[in-house]
């Protein structure tokens, strides 16, 4: 083990990878709360607003799968760089479009641009941090997801009230710009130690057969089917379903998504101190996400869903980090970028399905607790698939670069 100190130029990784985590957090975020004044603008019937969310993640899921792959080829620099520049183009794209083919499209490829951020991030913080702190940096990255939901919810229903959807499209398009350069200007492969990273095409067969890794991104499906389904439908549905305001149901949902961004470092905290390990937590988070979701889907009123969106927010976003940080404890070091990518499109697939989903049942049905049914069933689908994980259990995939150290 090395004594050595760690470069302090680890948190300059950090600090860029979640900013340009959050902002297309923000991008994908921005489509829950605009979606009602886009359904207005461009007469989408309620039934196929689901169809946009769904097109961004299929968009989303594509590059997961091969920007892992692009990311321990290309390096986490040049593919982070040209994704955000990419993703905040297309952004400022879809705010003037007028056409729902063209929106589509465009959708898809935000998603096929943001895609990437993951692994790319998640290998550049493996790279630079050590192996005591990856946990902690892993709730702090994590964030990013919850954050992004809470900005756009605190400040798209503003922009749609007093400009329209069309500003907060033109405004995030604009900022993620920006950071792509500052990703390009700031951001360095390999390590202090290593110096650059050769370049050559990874290896992934090890991966394919790494059953722990598959359990693990069906464990996620199940998670992520079930907070970006709320996530998506949510503002929607109470608006709906309960007859409450635009803003008084950005309102739920901000404070939903700003319980994680506490709650995130300090599992990823308290995980890294203790040693409790990962599967456990993330099975007792997930049940009682599928509980609150259940809970959630049973309230009418207004101040019912503030008091329950706090500890919906919590169980809804506490078991990412963890499931993060798994993926180079189960992969190895060298194929953490291409482990990352092909888990979380795994995760992203529960994504892409469930927009799809649960607006046809709320359409058929009517019912709002019928909805928070089909949400429900993927955090339990998740808590029981992690029955078969072992993350105690040797890879082959093990080449692992070292961290960082100055």
């Amino acid at each position: 083990m090395s004594s050595a100190k760690p470069s302090p130029y680890r948190w300059l990784v950090l600090l860029l990878c979640w900013a340009g985590f959050t902002m297309t957090s923000v991008d994908r975020s921005t489509w829950g709360p605009a979606s009602a004044a886009v359904s207005d603008s461009l007469h989408v019937p309620l039934a196929a607003l689901g169809i946009f969310a769904t097109c961004y993640y299929i968009g989303y899921v594509v590059s997961n799968a091969a920007g892992g792959f692009l990311t321990d080829w290309l390096g986490s620099r040049l593919v982070l760089g040209v994704s955000l520049l990419a993703a905040g183009a297309l952004m400022i794209g879809f705010g003037s479009t007028t056409s729902i083919p063209l929106g589509l499209t465009v959708q898809g490829l935000v998603g096929l641009f943001a895609g990437v951020e993951f692994s790319a991030g998640m290998k550049l913080i493996t790279t630079w941090l050590p192996e005591r702190e990856i946990g902690r940096a892993s709730g702090i990255f994590m964030t990013a997801t919850s954050l992004g939901t809470v900005i756009a919810n605190a400040v798209v229903p503003t922009l749609v009230q007093h400009a329209d959807w069309r500003a907060s499209y033109h405004l995030f398009g604009g900022v993620t710009v920006a950071l792509a350069v500052l990703c390009v200007l700031f951001l360095r492969d390999g390590t202090a130690r290593s110096g650059p990273v050769t370049r050559s095409l990874p290896d992934i067969r090890p991966l394919v057969r790494n059953r722990d890794l598959l359990l693990l991104g069906l464990a996620g499906f199940g998670g992520l089917w079930g907070t970006y389904g709320f996530v998506t439908w949510s503002n929607t549905l109470m608006i709906k379903g309960s007859q409450i305001s635009p803003v008084q149901a950005g309102i739920v949902v901000v404070i939903f998504s700003g319980a994680a961004v506490v709650v995130k470092p300090a599992v990823g905290w308290l995980t890294d101190r203790l040693g409790l390990g990962m599967r456990l937590p993330i099975m007792v988070i997930l049940v009682v996400f599928t509980v609150a979701l259940l809970v959630f889907g049973a309230l009418r009123s207004y101040g019912a869903f503030l008091a329950v969106a706090p500890v919906l927010g919590i169980a809804a976003y506490a078991y990412s980090p963890l499931t993060a940080a798994m993926i180079p404890k189960l992969a190895g070091g060298r194929l953490t970028g291409s482990a990352a990518g092909g888990v979380n499109a795994a995760w992203q697939l529960g994504s892409v399905l469930v927009p799809a989903v649960v607006g046809p049942v709320f359409h058929a049905t009517g019912s709002f607790y019928a909805a928070f049914l089909v949400l429900a069933a993927g955090p339990l689908l998740g808590a029981a698939v992690l029955l078969g994980v072992r993350d105690d259990r040797p890879h082959r995939t093990d080449n692992a670069q070292q961290p960082a150290t100055a």
